[in-house]
């Protein structure tokens, strides 16, 4: 068995080439409750956004084009 430890290597070597991809949890330094806050506000921003678009009328970002 010349080979035994070739897959541990391997996997190690490819760890260092990309750092980010071995980390599975995200630092941004929240609690859960926190994010959800944050996400909550970003959605309610969001719709906010998309509610005054419509009502001016302005659908110039929309993809609904019906050209055929």
């Amino acid at each position: 068995m010349t080979r035994g430890n070739q897959r541990e290597k391997d996997r190690e070597r490819a760890q260092s080439r990309n750092p980010k991809k071995g980390s599975s949890t995200k630092d941004d330094g929240l609690t859960p409750e926190q994010r959800r806050e944050r996400d909550a506000k970003a959605l309610q921003e969001k719709a906010a956004k998309k509610a005054a678009q419509a009502a001016s009328g302005g659908d110039a970002g929309s993809k609904s084009d019906n050209k055929k």
